[in-house]
């Protein structure tokens, strides 16, 4: 019995790790869902209807390119397109906030096509519910 529990600790556990770790990239200032993205946000909405009590912001990034404002104003772009799926896929607004960051809080630091790719993203963090 306490080896089942501990099994069913650590399923729950390795998935709220992926639904924290993984993100929805976008293209070069693009803020539409690409396929790839809409994997991730069905796999994010499965989670919250198996966790109905959690709620979540999503943060929409911006690589470094482009002017602070109009990278606040693409971030938050992505962070609507982002909870607008999830809303379309049976996740209530009322669980969702949404705000950017621009380029200000960037995954990698160089200034590479690479780089610049991982930062452009929308993040999704649990802030309730657990």
């Amino acid at each position: 019995k306490l080896i089942k529990e501990q099994q069913l600790k650590d399923a729950a556990f390795a998935a709220r790790s992926l639904f924290i770790h993984q993100y929805v990239y976008f293209d070069f200032d693009k803020y539409d869902i690409t396929g790839s993205g809409m994997i991730v946000l069905k796999s994010k909405a499965e989670y919250m209807k198996s966790n109905p009590g959690i709620t979540i912001e999503i943060q929409g990034h911006c690589d470094e390119r482009g002017s602070t404002d109009y990278n606040l104003a693409l971030g938050d772009r992505r962070a609507f397109a982002a909870a607008k799926q999830l809303e379309s896929l049976g996740i209530s607004r009322s669980r969702m906030e949404t705000i950017s960051y621009g380029e200000e809080r960037p995954l990698e630091q160089d200034h590479t096509e690479d780089a610049w790719a991982m930062n452009r993203r929308a993040q999704i963090v649990i802030t309730g519910g657990e």
